[in-house]
């Protein structure tokens, strides 16, 4: 029997949240192994833009936003693909947000929104696009865990239990879709700087922290995400389910560093 391989050719792909970020990259790095790809987001213009950066790669894209928060939104996403690509091989749930608060000036309705975004957006996608996955027996589902679903940061507690719950969610459908052959696996990312980040990590103590906890002694490079998301797409990866995948320059094996 040959070997699988790392490629993704034939494959169909989805990014939620994949018009900046995390996302972006590995909307990117997909298509770049060989998967038609498409990205989305609720901002049509910057879907559109990164469609057409997929078109040039040589890889089929669409473009329609969607708003993870509205089921309504994401079901009629997935109707939409089904009809232009007959199939959805893999899901990647990045869309995300976040906001440092002290717990004791926690207002719920911050607390509810970044939870509904960050876990119940996962949910909602899973659900929708996951239900296909099962109907035929194949599927990969990437879900973006956090540090925080594992050790504590400070002030943001909201959505540390929106990423520790990713990481239950995660291991939750992995048991229950094992059967049917549709892996679910999540990406544990370390300190990347991004846009979503950026205010907390530059020229900040946090940031002296984070640098100084990792071994490698220095933010993540976005792209150093891709080799383990393709690797989880792939075919390669079809006895892995239920796995966080920790992509993190050594800081959460870290103790003592000097």
């Amino acid at each position: 029997m040959g070997y699988p391989g790392l490629n993704l050719n034939s494959k169909t792909a989805v990014v939620i949240g994949g018009t900046s970020g995390i996302g972006l990259t590995l909307a990117k790095g997909l298509a770049m192994a060989g998967a038609d790809v498409i990205p989305t987001g609720r901002r049509l213009a910057l879907v559109r833009e990164v469609a057409c950066e997929i078109a040039k790669m040589g890889k089929k894209s669409m473009t329609m936003e969607c708003d993870v928060s509205d089921r309504t939104s994401v079901e009629a996403f997935c109707s939409r693909i089904l009809e232009e690509f007959t199939k959805v091989d893999i899901l990647v749930n990045c869309a995300g947000i976040t906001q440092r608060t002290p717990i004791l000036e926690q207002d719920e309705a911050e607390w509810g929104h970044i939870l509904d975004t960050n876990l119940n957006g996962t949910l909602r996608a899973c659900q929708i696009f996951g239900r296909k996955m099962v109907e035929r027996k194949y599927g990969r589902i990437i879900n973006i865990a956090s540090l925080t679903s594992t050790v504590a940061f400070y002030e943001v507690a909201a959505y540390a239990a929106s990423k520790s719950a990713v990481a239950s969610l995660t291991r939750s459908l992995a048991v229950e879709w094992g059967q049917d052959g549709v892996c679910v696996n999540a990406l544990v990312p370390g300190v990347f700087r991004t846009e979503l980040n950026s205010s907390l990590l530059d020229g900040t103590g946090r940031g002296q922290e984070c640098l100084m906890r990792t071994p490698m002694r220095r933010f993540g490079n976005l792209e150093e995400l891709v080799g383990a998301a393709v690797f989880l797409a792939s075919d390669a990866a079809s006895f892995v389910t239920g796995h966080l995948l920790v992509v993190d320059g050594g800081y959460l094996a870290s103790g003592m560093n000097q």
